[in-house]
């Protein structure tokens, strides 16, 4: 659980209790820009969950993006990495057929707050001078219907569909596994929002053990990843939804800094496996 006053606000304001994460080993996240190319392009595919509060109208067709200084809001160390990014979104998502994004239960428990909830493609730097106070509206979506979220802390099910309230124009559905099941040792990619920041690449991770309905990684995620897409790096194709881990922060000399495992220490951060979605997702 988080321990400080300030994040516990920030949470109740994003009304999402996102579960921790941590890093491993060295820190594996990387800007869309600093990425490669294939990686950039699954990057496209993935959405910021923002609520509708976070974004107002701006001029020429724009959204202007709120939210919080990252390095203040959660009171982050000088040499935390992205720490003077801005923190928007409270979970991430990917679409996985032309309507439908898949994200984590906990992040859209309801239709009330699926209905609060804006799905933004494209909040990310893809060259570092990216402006990312203005979004495209055309590229923000609301919630028609929540088609199924599934929270179960005994079986480690923590899982969402959206249907949007239109296709998706421009970006492609990313391909989920559709038989057999992720192995361990398989090496992982996530793409999401650690901490609500823009879009990160983190790679440099693998399957520690896999459970019946959810797998086990060493994969560099913060709060905000909740609902973040999980690659296989070799395939491509998306294992499944980050949902839970290890605290995200530890206490340094009156300000935080990242919590970092080793790579095979700690607990793991678990995913809940596609498999246990399949039902759900249209072919």
């Amino acid at each position: 659980m988080k321990t400080t006053v300030i994040l516990c606000i920030f949470m109740l304001m994003m009304s999402v209790n996102a579960s921790d994460r941590v890093i491993y080993g060295e820190d594996d996240r990387k800007d869309i820009f600093n990425s490669p190319e294939a990686w950039q392009e699954k990057a496209l595919s993935t959405v910021a969950l923002m609520k509708s509060s976070t974004l107002s109208n701006a001029a020429n067709g724009k959204l202007k993006v709120g939210g919080s200084n990252y390095g203040s809001s959660y009171n982050l160390c000088a040499d935390e990495p992205f720490r003077n990014q801005t923190s928007a979104a409270f979970c991430s998502g990917s679409l996985i057929a032309a309507d439908i994004i898949m994200t984590a239960g906990h992040c859209v428990r309801s239709q009330s707050s699926c209905n609060s909830t804006r799905f933004v493609f494209g909040w990310g730097y893809y060259t570092p001078n990216d402006d990312l106070t203005l979004v495209d509206a055309l590229n923000v979506y609301s919630c028609s219907s929540l088609i199924v979220s599934e929270e179960d802390g005994s079986s480690g099910a923590d899982y969402a569909l959206v249907k949007l309230d239109r296709p998706v124009i421009g970006y492609q559905p990313l391909e989920i596994r559709r038989d057999g099941v992720v192995s361990s040792g398989d090496s992982l990619v996530v793409i999401g929002h650690p901490a609500g920041i823009p879009t990160k690449v983190s790679g440099g991770a693998s399957v520690r053990s896999v459970a019946s309905g959810y797998f086990v990684a060493n994969l560099d995620t913060y709060g905000g990843n909740s609902g973040s897409a999980v690659f296989n790096e070799q395939t491509g194709v998306v294992e499944g939804i980050l949902v839970r881990g290890v605290a995200d922060f530890v206490y340094s000399n009156g300000c935080r800094k990242s919590n970092v495992c080793a790579n095979d220490g700690c607990r793991g951060e678990e995913v809940t496996r596609v498999d246990a979605v399949l039902e759900h997702i249209p072919q």
